[in-house]
């Protein structure tokens, strides 16, 4: 399993799966991000937490707990 806190700045990548339930998932789905998304890394901050990304045209900034659940392919 590869999670989205692995990715590169640079590196579009697709959502497989959302792990995770509650709030922290529906805050994700709600952002726009669900199974098969296209998921540009623009930047990912020193300590790793936030990263910015594009999602569907969307400038975003997630967390280190957001990006941890959201499993991905290259």
């Amino acid at each position: 399993m590869r999670t989205l806190k692995e990715a590169m700045p640079g590196q579009r990548v697709k959502v497989v799966k959302l792990h995770g339930q509650g709030p922290v998932k529906r805050r994700i789905m709600d952002m726009g991000i669900t199974r098969d998304t296209e998921i540009l890394v623009r930047k990912v901050a020193p300590l790793g937490d936030p990263i910015e990304v594009n999602v569907r045209g969307y400038e975003l900034s997630l967390r280190k707990a957001d990006i941890e659940i959201i499993e991905v392919e290259a």
